[in-house]
């Protein structure tokens, strides 16, 4: 049907997207804020199966997916919202093989080309997704992010093109309100079971300008890499990234609340997180997130439902008199002398990462932990210390990953899942201590750090922590809940292995 109401639109009505357009527009200039909506998409999954169905079933499965997604993109629009972002495989799903994810792809233009798959679906071959989106923007007038398949062809000419004949990528889109291509980005670091899809040959900084501020996009794990994360934000500075993903929560420091949020802050830049939901993959965690920390959020392992998350947000954080401060994360950590604690150090595996950890054995205290170029200071006043609960003061220099290694430096402050302090690092999601103060540093040999906290639950304590210039990541009153992890997360992007081979035959 909606395709229908566009192709019979009278022309009184054709002109309302455009005057809606600029009426949002002189809004939008004439303030120094937008409202910025994320969906968290409970996604409709596509049978398993290694044979790929039809043209027809995968529509008919990429439209149930959109038929949720354009309530949450109306009732968006209708509470005020400019620009939406919806979760990495939002429309399809992830249960493909390369030859399986075939009927679901479309060829995907350069958004140079000026293009309203609204008004012209045709212009380059079928392209039915698109044409909806573009539909659900111009319609609402409001910017819509989705995640999509685009296919490029290839042939003998081209050296590395795959054996059937094309590429296949992850890619995000972005329409503006009048429904246009703005934004096109193929995603450049591949999570290990995306091999239905290649690498791009080189990674694409992608932004695009808006009445809002400037805008930059990336996918899921790129986020853990300096290209194209960090290139957007210190090289484009851009204002805002935006940000679909579908992000399984690892505990204890890679919640997708928690890093996310601790990226925004250490990386000071707007980032709206849009989370898949699904319970059985450990999939939930979205939220908008502000350099001054979470504008809001949710956490959600308990359902299946989705959540559409609005608010308003500095469209250019950098000018905004809360931005802040540039942080040297080693300065308080470098100048002064070791604590005490290194003697008591055991080994402890956080995943595959050994650790070195200090238990922390007394109410209060002051502990050193080093590995490799890092060592970990903390100062800490426990105010209900739980005699069934361990914790212990953590550090880790070293490379991290499979098939694709990184560099990390972390010193966290974490509970332990029980007595046994053989457990010390795996996952723990409740406790029951509460800190009267902590103060965490480290001599980290990067200026990339991302500052997390915890709390029992899996939930995030906004404004109960800051960051000192001088690196400390301090509590401010207590914590309101009980604790259960204190992080700074390091990376040495320098230090990491090259990018793996951009081509999947």
């Amino acid at each position: 049907m909606w395709i229908w109401e566009a192709a019979t639109m009278l022309p009184s009505q054709a002109l309302l997207p455009a005057v809606v357009f600029a009426l949002t527009a002189l809004q939008a200039l004439a303030s120094d804020t937008f409202t910025a909506a994320v969906y968290e998409h409970a996604v409709i999954l596509p049978d398993l199966t290694n044979e790929p169905v039809s043209p027809s079933e995968a529509l008919a499965l990429m439209n149930k997916n959109m038929d949720v997604l354009e309530g949450a993109i109306k009732e968006a629009a209708q509470q005020g919202a400019h620009i939406i972002v919806t979760p990495e495989d939002g429309i399809y799903g992830w249960r493909f093989t390369r030859e399986s994810i075939y009927p679901y792809l479309e060829d995907i233009p350069d958004p140079a080309v000026n293009w309203i798959p609204c008004t012209d679906p045709s212009r380059f071959g079928p392209a039915p997704v698109q044409e909806r989106l573009s539909c659900l923007a111009r319609n609402n007038s409001i910017y819509v992010v989705a995640n999509i398949g685009d296919k490029k062809p290839c042939d003998s000419r081209d050296p590395n093109c795959p054996g059937d004949g094309r590429y296949q990528y992850n890619t995000d889109v972005v329409f503006d309100t009048q429904g246009k291509l703005v934004a096109r980005y193929h995603k450049y670091n591949l999570f290990r079971g995306e091999t239905q899809f290649n690498y791009p040959k080189e990674a694409e900084a992608v932004t695009f300008e808006t009445p809002f501020g400037k805008f930059g996009i990336f996918t899921c794990f790129d986020i853990l890499f300096y290209e194209p994360a960090v290139v957007l934000v210190d090289k484009m500075q851009v204002d805002t990234v935006l940000f679909p993903t579908a992000w399984m929560n690892v505990l204890p420091f890679l919640t997708a609340i928690e890093f996310h949020s601790a990226w925004a802050m250490g990386i000071r830049v707007n980032l709206l997180s849009a989370n898949t939901h699904n319970t059985s993959k450990a999939m939930t965690g979205s939220g908008l997130f502000t350099p001054e920390g979470p504008a809001t959020y949710h956490y959600d392992s308990a359902t299946e439902e989705g959540r559409l998350l609005l608010a308003e947000l500095s469209a250019h954080p950098r000018l905004s008199p809360t931005y802040p401060p540039a942080i040297n994360w080693s300065l308080y950590a470098t100048s002064i002398r070791k604590f005490p604690g290194e003697s008591n150090t055991f080994s402890g595996a956080v995943r595959r990462d050994i650790f070195t950890f200090s238990e922390l054995r007394h109410k209060d205290g002051n502990y050193t932990v080093c590995q490799g170029d890092l060592c970990c200071h903390l100062v800490y006043q426990m105010s209900n210390k739980s005699e069934d609960e361990v914790y212990v003061l953590g550090a880790f220099d070293g490379l991290h990953g499979s098939v694709i290694k990184y560099h990390w430096q972390i010193c966290s402050l974490l509970k332990c899942p029980s007595t046994d302090l053989s457990t010390c690092g795996q996952p723990v999601e409740t406790a029951q201590t509460r800190f009267e103060m902590f103060s965490l540093s480290g001599t980290f040999g990067t200026s990339y750090v991302f500052p997390e906290v915890l709390y029992s639950g899996v939930q995030l304590a906004p404004g109960e922590f800051k960051v000192l210039r001088d690196g400390r990541l301090k509590s401010m009153n207590g914590t309101s809940k009980p604790l259960i992890t204190a992080t700074l997360f390091g990376r040495l992007y320098e230090k990491d292995q090259p990018h793996p081979p951009r081509i999947s035959l």
